[in-house]
């Protein structure tokens, strides 16, 4: 007997708590559809940027030479230290030289004084010709004058030949830059037009910089401007990133476009200029150049809101109709942190940035409109403000 009521007593209990959990599943309020925030796409220009490999080069550099021969007497530079055109950097020995202009004065002066002689010995002939004066007398004291004048302006020029050569024997900067060690030393014998430079001078501010564009991406950005898909700028302008990662802050101009394929890189040879004021960039330095090249007309995708799937396609969740649906993205590149999309969503639609994990096409949603910042911080614009 006492076992019968215990087992009816069980029942009763289990009985009770299947209608309390049926009554608790029938109160609860059925799932509504997932909030996400959506940014609206906008059709814009987009400027296309192309990333070349560069190498700088001196704008002006020049190997210091002697043009007379001699001995090194002085060295008057120091090295590294910037010097402008005119500098004085080296003296020959000039007491030859100055030897040789003193001698071409006297030559000068002798020369001068034999033409008054000549012509008036011509004056003489000229005027007693028929009288006192042949004809052949005349003559050979014209030849007599002009020879004196050949002669005086022949003293004339070697003079300035002398004076010229004393001038060289101190030899100057032809620019303004930066100059080299010396190869020489006080006493060492230099010759005339020697092999052998004395030192180097570099210009380095400003500073140019070769950028190397493949010959078939070159053909492939001009067939898109035939086409009209992209706008050409009006002036070229290049930004250097540096070797250890740091963006150079002076934007180059374009001062020699490239009309050559390298046979051996297959790339055509671009020459940007850049000022250099605090010396930055030297020659030989490898650099990584952006040149805005046009814009075309594209819608800007964040990143952090497209996926890229293992067969290399882009997508994106579009909030439309109340729904999330799936699309696949034509990219062309990438902008500061967008992709350039130019195909699979318009203008205008909205873009779900936020909220996609578990999604699925058709699933019922609830858009909330969010702005990215630029850090890539998604906000909500309905969020209240902070009150002081």
């Amino acid at each position: 007997m006492m076992r019968d009521i215990a087992l009816g007593a069980c029942a009763a209990a289990m009985i009770a708590c299947l209608s309390l959990g049926g009554a608790q599943a029938q109160q609860q309020p059925a799932q509504g559809p997932k909030q996400v925030g959506v940014v609206t796409l906008n059709m814009q220009a987009v400027p296309q940027v192309v990333t070349l490999p560069g190498r700088a080069v001196a704008r002006d550099e020049v190997s210091i030479r002697p043009r007379v021969d001699g001995f090194v007497a002085e060295v008057l530079y120091e090295p590294g230290r910037p010097i402008t055109t005119g500098t004085q950097m080296f003296r020959i020995d000039a007491t030859t030289y100055e030897a040789a202009v003193d001698e071409a004065r006297a030559n000068l002066a002798s020369a001068k004084a034999a033409v008054p002689q000549a012509e008036g010995a011509y004056e003489r002939s000229r005027r007693l010709l028929g009288t006192g004066s042949t004809q052949a007398t005349l003559e050979e004291a014209q030849a007599t004058m002009e020879q004196a004048r050949a002669a005086e302006k022949a003293a004339e020029a070697a003079l300035k030949t002398a004076e010229t050569q004393l001038a060289w024997t101190t030899i100057t900067s032809p620019l303004d830059g930066l100059p080299s060690v010396a190869e020489v030393s006080v006493g060492d014998l230099v010759t005339a037009g020697q092999s052998d430079a004395l030192a180097t001078v570099t210009q380095l501010d400003p500073i140019d910089v070769d950028m190397y564009e493949p010959s078939a991406r070159l053909q492939r950005i001009r067939d898109r401007i035939e086409s009209g898909q992209l706008k050409m700028t009006d002036k070229l302008a290049a930004r250097l990133t540096l070797e250890n990662g740091v963006s150079y802050a002076a934007t180059g101009q374009l001062v020699a476009p490239g009309y050559t394929v390298s046979t051996s890189t297959g790339a055509i040879d671009f020459r940007f200029r850049f000022e250099n004021p605090e010396r930055r960039i030297l020659p030989g330095m490898f650099v990584r150049g952006e040149i805005e090249i046009g814009s075309i007309q594209a819608i800007l995708v964040p990143q952090m809101a497209a996926t890229r799937g293992r067969d290399g396609t882009l997508s994106a969740w579009i909030a439309k109709d109340g729904k999330a649906e799936s699309r696949k993205l034509t990219e062309d590149g990438i902008h500061t942190s967008n992709w350039i999309i130019t195909g699979g969503i318009e203008n205008g639609e909205q873009l779900i940035v936020n909220g996609t994990t578990g999604l699925a096409d058709g699933a019922e949603i609830a858009p909330v409109p969010v702005q990215i910042d630029e850090n890539g911080v998604v906000r909500d614009t309905a969020a209240p403000k902070a009150t002081e």
